[in-house]
């Protein structure tokens, strides 16, 4: 008896170890929801020495369709059908072998909070205002430096962490509001666990976690309904193209082809034209959609079906989750082509009121940007079911508008032509336009800061066809004088900070000028709220003459002119050249200063300035 029981002292611990080696520290999804269009959910299963354990679920409604096991015994693949009949709640999830429980994960299904037809996108009635939220402003100052975490603030740092964060953004909920944005895009809010630069957001190290200097999941969320109570929707900045080189799973990959170049750092191209290139070398093509930005965001190969599902139902988790009514896909081009159409197909069919716009960034060439846009007819058979994309042509075309100086007209043709290849989009009103971002210089730096040229620029953007976005700052002339350094576009904005001088809140510490944009861009913004031809409208434009650009937007419920005058002297424009548009028209209100205008034979132009006219 004694040697039985010597026996089993020695047994007990080795199967307690045994038991103890097998865990699980990750189920992703975290959690799904009932009344989904797709029934089929893909759980990526994380813990050591699991892969061989046989998972069950004795759930109504749930059923475990496969499971697939992977070179790395560390991780499973789970597929799961939830039938249309399942009702919410709780549920174990029992890893078994040979029949017995080994380990047991409880997983949460939720009940949506809003049907899928009722999740309305951005679209040309919005502004979208761009934020980098450590930059915006410090809502709390307890989240500065996490403890475990890399990355420390240092505000004197240009390329350092500054501390702003979503509280900082919802306690400016109201000012948004005033100024007449209608929708938030934040630069990636996710997860960015790296030992510097951190702070941009685009080396995610935790795909279903917010980065913890930023907030919480539950902050972000918090601020995406008390957004939608204002009147603003939410739009998130998303990668499927990479992730940081300090990812979770970096030092445990499930498979040799996670990564693209075998997980080897190999640098992309840039060479975006080779998807188009009807004559382009296969091996060229690779190393542009295979290739890494920089050695610290390891390039992710979505032909991996596990992790293509892992990407695409990431997507959808934060759309249900955080109640988004967008999404603004970075380096679009840049993951597998036929992946993204699959991506975009597979959100768009969940929430079919959705929105997506994806950055390709292609300045003189707009038929590249085009060939993204859903409905297009490519000659290679590409189709896309993208609907927006970043109007970067658009962009350029306007800064060289604004600056040309041998002759005015001449700037303004290279625009107008510009807008003249809108044939080569299947829909540009879809297009989102924009002075600056994240990644350039701000529009007031770009227009050698002068206050004209940017309220003529300002103006153009604001009654154009396409959905308009403004960076944080632009409303009160923030630039990056001398210099393309990010951390320095990137600034912060004064009054974000508790000891900040200047406040771009309130006004305080403000110049004239910066109050002045500030009050320009609040009173365009505001009567484009309800102007349903700058929403709907057709645009009608004339080649401009004399350095004065006219066009009309217009439907059966609004017509307004718009007049960029950028000549230096009062200017009369005579108006006969315009009767097709203003036939029965006798004044226009002056949108901008008030007053009513009548529309005689002529009109006499300020010097440099816009003229919008909400014409009867």
């Amino acid at each position: 008896m004694k040697k039985q029981i010597i026996l089993l002292l020695l047994i007990v611990p080795f199967i307690f170890s045994e038991l103890q080696a097998q865990s699980i520290s990750r189920v992703e999804p975290p959690n799904w929801w009932v009344g989904m269009k797709h029934q089929q959910l893909q759980l990526l299963v994380y813990g050591k020495d699991i892969g061989h354990l046989k998972p069950q679920i004795n759930y109504p409604g749930v059923t475990v369709e496969a499971t697939h096991r992977v070179s790395n015994d560390n991780y499973l693949f789970v597929d799961l059908n939830i039938a249309t009949s399942t009702k919410a709640g709780s549920f174990q999830i029992n890893f078994t072998e040979k029949g017995k429980t080994i380990i047991s994960k409880q997983y949460d299904l939720r009940q949506k909070e809003r049907p899928s037809e009722e999740v309305i996108g951005f679209d040309a009635s919005d502004v979208l205002y761009l934020i980098t939220p450590d930059r915006f402003a410090n809502g709390d100052t307890k989240n500065d430096a996490v403890a475990g975490m890399l990355e420390t603030p240092s505000r004197s740092n240009k390329g350092g962490r500054h501390g702003g964060d979503i509280e900082g953004i919802r306690k400016n909920l109201d000012y948004l509001k005033d100024m007449g944005f209608t929708a938030i895009w934040l630069n990636p809010v996710l997860e960015n666990d790296m030992p510097e630069y951190s702070y941009h957001g685009y080396a995610t190290t935790d795909f279903y976690k917010v980065d913890t200097r930023f907030g919480s999941n539950e902050s972000y969320r918090q601020l995406s309904k008390e957004a939608k109570s204002k009147g603003i929707k939410i739009i998130m900045d998303m990668i499927v193209n990479h992730c940081g080189s300090k990812h979770w799973w970096m030092d445990d990959l499930p498979t040799n082809d996670w990564l693209n170049s075998t997980g080897d750092y190999v640098q992309t191209s840039h060479r975006k034209t080779l998807l188009q290139d009807p004559h382009a070398a296969q091996s060229d093509k690779k190393v542009f959609t295979d290739g890494w930005f920089v050695p610290t965001m390891p390039d992710l190969n979505q032909r991996n079906r596990f992790m293509a599902n892992y990407l695409t139902q990431n997507s959808i988790w934060w759309i249900e989750y955080g109640q988004l009514n967008g999404i603004r896909m970075d380096t679009y081009p840049y993951p597998d082509m036929d992946y993204m159409t699959e991506w975009t197909q597979r959100v768009m069919e969940e929430y079919p009121n959705f929105n997506i716009v994806g950055e390709e960034w292609f300045e003189e060439q707009p038929a590249i940007v085009a060939y993204w846009q859903k409905d297009k007819i490519n000659p290679n058979g590409y189709t896309s079911e993208l609907k927006s994309l970043m109007d970067f042509p658009m962009r350029y075309a306007v800064e060289k508008a604004l600056m040309a100086e041998e002759s005015w007209s001449e700037g303004w043709i290279d625009l107008y032509e510009m807008l003249a290849l809108d044939f080569l989009y299947a829909d540009p009103s879809q297009l989102v336009i924009f002075p600056d971002n994240h990644d350039m210089s701000r529009i007031f730096t770009q227009v050698n800061e002068d206050f004209d040229l940017y309220k003529l620029g300002i103006t153009f953007y604001l009654t154009t066809r396409g959905v308009p976005q403004i960076y944080y700052g632009t409303e009160i002339l923030m630039a990056n004088p001398g210099t393309g350094d990010h951390g320095i576009i990137r600034s912060d904005f004064p009054g974000g900070w508790q000891k900040d001088t200047i406040n771009g809140f309130t006004g305080v510490g403000l110049t004239s000028q910066q109050k002045s944009a500030k009050a320009f861009m609040r009173k365009l913004m505001n009567w484009r709220k309800t102007a349903t031809a700058i929403h709907q409208g057709k645009l009608t434009h004339f080649v401009p003459e004399d350095g004065v650009y006219v066009y009309f937007r217009h439907n059966a419920e609004q017509k307004v002119m718009v007049v960029l005058n950028k000549n230096k002297e009062p200017y009369t424009l005579n108006l006969d050249r315009f009767a097709e548009m203003l036939d029965g028209v006798k004044r226009g209100t002056d949108v901008l200063n008030g007053g009513t205008i009548p529309l005689g034979q002529s009109i006499v132009l300020k010097p440099l300035q816009p003229l919008v006219l909400e014409l009867k």
